[in-house]
């Protein structure tokens, strides 16, 4: 299960790992969080509930080309660049239906930001989940996939010792498939069909370079027994 702050966040950071996934007949699900209208807040043309219909489109048909179900997806409807933190009514809420959508599929390994990630919508993510697993039993195996920190991240940002393990995922026979979900969110890609927002959001061609690299990271807090089964060591990368 991935769970997105807002759409092309699951195609960016981990659509590799997802396509192999699916190659592999395992189920995956989708948890999207907010409702992404703040790329482009003054269109005209596109106002709030058409600017979520089409970035959720988008979402799923980058899904469907990394041939996840379209009933895999939840929607959570937060609102964009205020996505709500576990102590507040909303974010409450939002941890119920994670809690929910959790127990109901009982996903093995759960994907979510890093948690410093620079956006406030991926450490806000990042509790929302956090707080969801506490009670949960068999809690899944957590990955933290990087989508802004590459940019954006300060020292203070990335991992600390012994935090973190960190491993590469190799996903050059999926890479092309991962490229086209990314180009499947047109509005975030220069050329953006939502025309009349001269200060809307597209993803700079040195971001999306980021996302061209034939592996994925992953970043997993170490449990030592964790660890020793399923073969990871504690350097700061490996090659999976």
């Amino acid at each position: 299960m991935v769970v997105a702050p807002h759409p092309d966040d699951e195609s960016l950071g981990c659509g590799g790992l997802l396509a192999l996934l699916r190659q592999a007949g395992q189920p995956v699900w989708c948890v999207l969080v907010s409702d992404g209208t703040m790329s482009h807040p003054n269109s005209r043309a596109f106002p709030p509930a058409a600017r979520q219909a089409l970035r959720e489109q988008e979402l799923r048909d980058a899904l469907h080309i990394l041939g996840v179900e379209p009933a895999a997806l939840l929607t959570l409807q937060l609102p964009d660049s205020q996505v709500p933190l576990p102590d507040s009514p909303a974010g409450f809420a939002a941890v119920q239906q994670l809690q929910q959508f959790l127990s109901q599929h009982q996903p093995a390994t759960l994907l979510v930001p890093w948690r410093r990630d620079p956006h406030p919508d991926h450490r806000a993510t990042s509790q929302l989940v956090a707080a969801a697993l506490v009670g949960l039993p068999g809690a899944p195996r957590r990955l933290e996939y990087v989508v802004w920190a590459w940019e954006r991240a300060t020292p203070a940002e990335w991992p600390q010792p012994q935090e973190v393990v960190g491993w590469q995922l190799d996903i050059r026979s999926v890479l092309e498939q991962k490229q086209r979900a990314i180009a499947a969110h047109r509005s975030q890609l220069p050329g953006s069909p939502i025309h009349d927002d001269p200060t809307g959001f597209t993803l700079a061609p040195s971001m999306l370079a980021h996302f061209t690299a034939p592996t994925e990271v992953y970043l997993e807090a170490p449990h030592p027994q964790d660890a020793l089964h399923s073969g990871l060591l504690p350097y700061p990368t490996h090659d999976s």
